[in-house]
């Protein structure tokens, strides 16, 4: 039931209570009327309305004392009242003694309409005694003393139309699909009022609009129940998704998760629950402690994987580090050396040995490689400044061996193999004479004199060909082998044609060409070694 309900309720019974009956000694008691308006003045004394109670019966009705108003002497008392059995009659209403003469305000004016309408249910007798009529049957619910019939009519047709108006104001509800909270109370609180039998109207109207009320309510109940179990439902689908992908997260291998992204998502896997559980939506204490608990112990196996892998890897960067700084030691203490070739092969040896090492973390291996580039820098530049200063001394010995290169390639081409290799070794003796050269100019020297010696050696190695025992030998056999051969396939030509097969003519002719072409050339290279 919402506030206003309540509110409305409130007022309803208060009005009610303010017209109940409050006799305790089997006498009715007078009961203020309805407020008047403020500038009209309430006398002290006065009647108001006055409701039946199921214990008032006819014979009670007849010996009841007169009503008095509150400034009159204590009524005497009156006899006992007897059960409820049956409802006063009209004639038992009509042989009450009057109640002595009382100044009543004016009740509030009642349309014709209104009237007619409560006409149809109910009448008032002159003395104020009300009674409505259901299923055939008239019922006393009260007296409004010291008013017309139709004022006295018109006050408990009024509380049946507060009546309506909440039943009215429930239809609106459900017709709006309102929270269903509490409506079924409301229902049950007003078919009790109705019950009391304490108005006039159609009261199996009202409560016929109750039943189809009732009715809608329970199924707007469970609508509403249906909504809620698609939320829960989906809400239960989003909780399973956020504990599957946790779990999924954990399960990897720890060797190839991406810590920083998987971490990350964790984190906002784990804010999605809490978000999911202040939206207010319950799935059920066995559900949620279920989820809950796969929840928190994915995070947790993946938390106890991270922190191994991460001392794993502090150990591992540890080792690293000792590895490195070791190098670094002993390129450290090469760094001053002047053995220019034993050191710098040495430096080959611990780059060679720092690319193999495993790397620290990313902050410690930057600075390490520093300190080792460092010192590998102090021992080249050394290197560089003594080569410079050499290279100073050695401009005066580029001059003479520049002109050595010159009278050596002046040798060529080789004509006298002797005379060449004459003048090539005065030119080397003067070339060690010399001394050594700046080093940016030692292969552009050293490959002018090569060139000279390897046309040199070459001519050597023509000579020794030409001249060589075997070799001539060897072409003196191939000489005799060709000749035989070539008189062997004339003789095989002749008879081909005295026999004038064809055939035979123009193989022994091609067999005698290409022996004859190889004897050609074995000839030229015999003259060649002559």
């Amino acid at each position: 039931m919402t506030d206003s309900q309540k509110s409305d309720e409130t007022a309803v019974v208060a009005n009610q209570d303010a017209v109940e009956e409050t006799g305790t000694n089997g006498t009715e008691a007078p009961t203020p009327a309805e407020p008047t308006p403020a500038n009209e003045a309430t006398p002290a004394a006065e009647s108001g309305p006055v409701e039946a109670t199921p214990a008032a019966d006819t014979a009670t009705a007849a010996a009841e004392t007169p009503e008095e108003s509150p400034s009159a002497a204590p009524a005497a008392p009156a006899a006992p009242r007897p059960t409820p059995s049956a409802a006063p009659s009209p004639a038992a209403f009509a042989a009450r003694p009057k109640a002595p003469a009382a100044v009543v305000p004016a009740a509030p004016a009642v349309s014709a309409a209104s009237l007619a309408e409560a006409a149809k249910w109910g009448r008032a007798e002159g003395d104020g005694h009300v009674f409505l009529t259901l299923d055939g049957e008239e019922i006393p619910v009260g007296q409004y003393p010291g008013v017309s019939a139709d004022e006295a009519l018109g006050y408990f047709a009024r509380k049946f139309d507060d009546i309506i108006a909440q039943v009215v104001l429930l239809e609106h509800r459900v017709e709006s699909k309102a929270p269903a909270t509490d409506m079924q109370k409301t229902v049950t609180h007003l078919r009790e009022q109705l019950a009391e039998r304490n108005m006039v109207g159609d009261i199996r109207a009202a409560e016929a609009r109750l039943d189809v009320l009732s009715a809608q309510i329970v199924e707007l109940e469970k609508s509403e129940k249906a909504a809620h179990e698609a939320v829960r439902a989906n809400e239960l689908a989003a909780r399973e998704a956020i504990v599957a992908e946790a779990e999924t997260i954990a399960g990897q291998d720890p060797a190839q998760i991406q810590w920083k992204t998987s971490s990350a998502r964790m984190n906002e896997l784990f804010e999605t629950w809490k978000a999911a559980q202040k939206s207010g939506v319950r799935l059920g204490r066995s559900n949620e402690d279920a989820l809950w608990k796969r929840f928190r112990s994915a995070r947790t196996v993946f938390d106890r994987h991270r922190r191994a892998y991460f001392s794993q890897l502090d150990s591992n960067n540890s080792a690293a580090k000792s590895a490195k700084e070791a190098l670094i030691a002993e390129a450290e203490a090469l760094s001053t050396s002047t053995d220019w070739g034993f050191a710098a092969g040495e430096y080959r040896r611990l780059m060679d040995q720092w690319k193999t090492t495993p790397r620290a973390s990313r902050k410690d291996d930057d600075a390490l490689w520093g300190r080792f580039r460092a010192a590998q820098d102090v021992f080249f530049s050394n290197r560089q400044a003594a080569n410079e200063q050499i290279d100073q001394e050695y401009t005066a010995n580029l001059a003479v061996k520049e002109q050595l290169v010159a009278e050596a390639q002046a040798l060529l081409p080789i004509n006298d193999l002797s005379a060449a290799k004459k003048a090539l070794q005065s030119i080397r003796d003067r070339w060690e004479d010399a001394g050594k050269v700046p080093r940016a100019d030692m292969g552009r020297i050293e490959a002018g004199l090569r060139k000279v010696e390897d046309a040199v050696r070459e001519a050597e190695e023509e000579k020794w060909r030409r001249s060589n025992p075997e070799t001539k030998a060897r072409t003196n056999s191939a000489l005799s082998q060709l000749e035989s051969a070539i008189a062997g396939l004339k003789d095989d030509l002749e008879k081909a044609e005295k026999a004038g097969d064809q055939r035979r003519i123009k193989a022994a002719r091609e067999a005698l060409e290409a022996r004859q072409a190889w004897l050609d050339q074995i000839q030229r290279s015999a003259s060649d070694l002559a």
